[in-house]
């Protein structure tokens, strides 16, 4: 398997990419509109042929590049079934994975943060690996105020779905504000500020309730785009 982190520094997003070293199949996911050039230049640069964008969830604080990638080069639009546009062309979901060549997508429903959020088990001989999305981030995790969210739900998906996963699985998040790439299941397990450390539900509630956070500043374009696959409104 071939695997790169790649950061967007304005919203702080990491797009993953992943390719099976047989065929040279490649998949991005959470691809960001502003960073089309640069995915373009490592997927050339790699000698990899992309077949799939991939997305956690309808984002609020970035555009997709995945219409503008399917138009200059072909690739296929895949979403999780729960939020899927009618202009996308693959639906995952966790009894219909992704896959690509040797390597399979295996999607984790996580609601909570967004109600049709996914998270992405990449399980191969070199040790399994969750993109968690905004669900689970590093010593955090996603706000659960708007588009479906619920500090119940989220609590649930992260304890079921990937707390459940074991210690030394890689955790490698939708975000980070402070430089950082990776953590472990057993690390946010234990030690996450909001959901780990033995937190309890109503505990986990109240840490949400008081954040106070102000809006996404991209909320009103990206939202409304992402629900096109990328495409905004004329």
């Amino acid at each position: 398997m071939i695997f790169r982190q790649l950061i967007e520094p304005d919203s702080c997003t990491y797009t993953y990419l992943l390719a099976c070293s047989d065929n040279r199949q490649a998949l991005l996911v959470d691809p960001v509109l502003e960073t089309v050039d640069r995915d373009l230049a490592v997927l050339q640069e790699l000698d990899l042929q992309l077949a799939f964008t991939l997305e956690t969830h309808i984002h609020a604080d970035h555009i997709t590049s995945a219409a503008r990638l399917r138009s200059l080069i072909g690739c296929r639009i895949a979403y999780p079934a729960t939020d899927m546009p009618a202009t996308a062309d693959v639906a995952v979901s966790e009894v219909d994975p992704l896959h690509l060549g040797t390597l399979t997508i295996q999607p984790l429903f996580t609601p909570g943060h967004t109600d049709g959020h996914h998270s992405y088990l990449i399980d191969n001989s070199c040790g399994g690996r969750v993109l968690s999305g905004d669900a689970l981030l590093i010593d955090g995790c996603g706000r659960t105020d708007f588009q479906g969210g619920s500090a119940e739900t989220l609590f649930q998906s992260v304890h079921d779905k990937i707390f459940s996963l074991p210690d030394d699985t890689l955790v490698y998040p939708g975000h980070d504000y402070n430089n950082r790439r990776v953590s472990s299941v057993g690390q946010e397990r234990a030690r996450n500020p909001r959901l780990g450390g033995g937190k309890t539900l109503d505990e986990f509630v109240a840490i949400m309730a008081g954040l106070n956070l102000p809006s996404p500043k991209k909320l009103d374009v990206a939202v409304p785009a992402n629900k096109r696959c990328g495409i905004s409104e004329r």
